[in-house]
Formats: structure tokens, sequence, C-alpha cells
């Protein structure tokens, strides 16, 4: 869609209108999520090319003019999406892993966090796969720390599941875990949380289908986890 059709389809009241608080940072900080929930939508319809300051304004129910209070530009407000939802990625990972040592256990937890937070946001989640490369300069750098920190919590956890093996040897760990990024970083094109397939259940079955993928049901079976089941 382009971004002319966007804002007809939009409508002419544009977004639910940001209310000028006059309580100080609370009130900034409810304008300014309003805002980034607005331009995670318009770009996860039509691509960040498209999505101009002028449509994620109309989409947000706020001027140009106040668009620039809040975003020196856009490329500004792309760091900002992305990097608030690799910042929340990460620090529930790190919270739900506390006081767990079962890597397997641990497994489920990242899965399980990672498609509840996603099912919620799946805008989120589309601008973050497809506009990974439209920061430049110190935003890019800033989010390449925070991706890669998230890819490391997750490779601890592949890494203490893939056994010892002879002969070929075990997965790769980077293969293993890009696997199962590209596995998660999908749903976005599929997925519709429904009573038949709750994000719970969903978590379940992506962890069971990953760990049979790189270790195989007999290994499972000796670790005494179940290859099937909810």
């Amino acid at each position: 869609m382009k971004s002319e059709e966007y804002e007809q389809a939009i409508g002419d009241s544009g977004g639910a209108a940001v209310v000028a608080g006059t309580d100080g940072r609370d009130s900034y900080e409810e304008r300014l999520n309003h805002i980034l929930e607005a331009a995670t939508r318009a770009i996860a319809d039509v691509g960040y090319g498209q999505a101009t300051m002028r449509v994620v304004a109309k989409a947000a129910g706020v001027s140009l003019a106040g668009m620039y209070h809040y975003f020196p530009s856009k490329e500004t407000m792309l760091f900002l999406i992305q990097f608030r939802t690799f910042n929340a990625l990460l620090l529930t990972l790190k919270e739900r892993l506390h006081g767990t040592s079962d890597p397997f256990e641990q497994l489920h937890i990242m899965v399980k966090s990672h498609v509840g937070y996603f099912a919620s946001n799946m805008a989120a989640l589309k601008v973050c796969s497809h506009e990974l490369d439209a920061l430049t300069g110190n935003e890019y750098e800033d989010l390449r720390k925070i991706r890669h920190d998230y890819y490391d919590a997750t490779r601890s956890i592949v890494e203490r599941i893939l056994p010892a093996q002879s002969g070929n040897g075990s997965a790769d760990p980077h293969v293993a875990t890009m696997s199962l990024f590209g596995i998660l970083n999908w749903l976005y094109r599929w997925y519709s949380p429904g009573p038949d397939r709750s994000p719970a259940g969903l978590a379940r079955q992506i962890t069971r289908i990953f760990l049979t993928g790189v270790i195989g049901e007999k290994s499972l079976a000796e670790a005494g986890r179940p290859t099937s089941g909810p």
C-alpha cells in the first residue's frame, strides 16, 4: 500500500488524538508511546520508505510540528521502535530465566516469552524483521548491540542443549540459534492467536519442533523430555 492510499484509509480524523496533558513526564511518555504505536502500525502497513512523518502524524492524530517535537528525524523514530522492542524482550527474558538452571526449561521460557510478546505486538515483529538495516551510524550500533545481547542470551541456552557427539559432531550453535529465530520471526506472516491456537500452546509446539530437529527424538527421550503432547 502506498502512503497516499494509507492516509486515505486512515481517514480525515486520523488516529485517536493525543491529549496534551499538563502533568509533566507521565503525559510526555504517554504521548510518546501513542505516537510510537501509530508509527509501528504505519511502518508495518506501508514500509519504512512510505511511512513519512506526515503519514505517521495523521495516523497518530498529531500535527506534523508535533511529530518533530518528539523525533528530530524519521530514523530516530524507527530506532526507538526497535530499541524499545528488543530491550523489552531482553529484560523480560532475563527476569523470567532468573532462578531456572535447566536449559530445556530455559528454552521453553525464551520461546514462550518471545511468542507471547509478539502475539500482542505483531506489527512490531514485522517492523523489527524488515527494517533492521534502515538505521545508520550510532543508532545502528546501539541497536546492533542490544540485538546481539538478546542473541547471546538465547545462544547460551541452545549451546547447553546441544549434546556432545562423536563422528559428525553436534549441530552448529549459531545455525541452530538463527534457525530458531527464523521460526519465531516469521510468525507475523501467518499467526493469529485464538482459542484453538494460544500463544502458550504455540510456544510449546515450537519448542518441541526445534528440540526434535536439533537433537532428535532419541536424545529428547534420553533426556526425559516428551516429544509429543501439549
